[in-house]
């Protein structure tokens, strides 16, 4: 029975998670700050806020794992735009915390929870630090050969609540205020995929060599317009709904693909007149002779 460890193991899509590696078999520990009462007595539980380098130490040195899982950090797109220093902190430093326990404990395969905004010039802070643990994920591999699986998730949702549960909160503002007020124009798209789904998922990619150190992304197979989904709402709730897209901002969200290219651009400046090379190196000569 292979050892799970499972950072964020009771959030939004920790939950589902660590489910289906119960169901799976898998021996699970879950290291995170809040605790799940469904849960709690099927796993070993422990707090741990990832920021905290030595509350993170304390996890690998007091047990051993074959596999961890990084799902914590902050997942709302939206409250990371206004943090940027703590989702730096939580999303790319806080994960190097986990990586260098994991090459000092051998780990076997480490799964990193990235996202789509991780390929696009979107997401702002968020985006970022995804991409930048990313490339923290390859520098490791490169020279500690940690195998690794990166796993882009898009819109992910389900029937429980949480903050950056779009769809939960977005029925819930429907059944409760018999309004959905949206900030885009609705033609945006999305590939919506259920936490169960994605859950799934990310327990097979550990079960076959072929995902290893390898990036994966996870959506849904049916591409929606966010109007159309606010007008199947609007039809199961008998059509007692209000739906308002006034695009008054939705600048950080992708449009229609998460994919960005966007090459940085430089200028070549060169100083004229300028200081010959010879003559650099007699300065930098003269310099050393009148300090001895």
């Amino acid at each position: 029975m292979k050892r799970v460890l499972v950072f964020g193991g009771f959030g939004f899509l920790g939950y589902y998670l660590v489910k289906e590696l119960l169901q799976k078999e898998y021996n699970v520990t879950v290291a995170d700050i809040v605790e799940d009462d469904d849960l709690k007595n099927k796993v070993k539980f422990i707090y741990c806020d990832i920021s905290n380098e030595n509350e993170v130490i304390s996890i690998f040195e007091n047990d051993t794992f074959d596999i961890v899982y990084n799902l914590a950090g902050f997942a709302n797109l939206d409250n990371a735009i206004k943090f940027p220093l703590k989702t730096i902190n939580l999303n790319v430093i806080a994960n190097m915390y986990i990586l260098e326990q994991c090459i000092k404990n051998k780990i076997k395969k480490y799964i990193y929870a990235s996202s789509a905004y991780a390929m696009s010039n979107k997401g702002s802070f968020y985006g970022i630090s995804k991409l930048a643990s990313e490339k923290i994920i390859e520098e490791y591999h490169k020279k500690y050969d940690l195998t690794f699986i990166i796993l882009r998730y898009g819109s992910v949702y389900s029937e429980r609540e949480y903050n950056n549960n779009y769809i939960y909160n977005l029925v819930k503002a429907a059944v409760l205020n018999k309004k959905i007020d949206h900030k885009g124009d609705g033609n945006e798209i999305r590939e919506y995929i259920h936490a169960a789904d994605a859950a799934k998922l990310s327990v097979d990619v550990i079960e076959s060599n072929s995902y290893e150190n390898r990036h994966v992304i996870l959506t849904g197979t049916e591409r929606m317009k966010r109007i159309e989904l606010f007008e199947m709402i609007k039809e199961i709730l008998n059509n007692d709904l209000d739906i308002k897209c006034n695009d008054s901002g939705y600048n950080n969200h992708y449009k229609f693909t998460p994919y960005s290219f966007e090459p940085s651009v430089s200028k070549k400046l060169i100083a004229n007149p300028h200081i010959d090379m010879g003559q650099g190196l007699l300065e930098c000569i003269r310099a050393v002779y009148n300090k001895g």
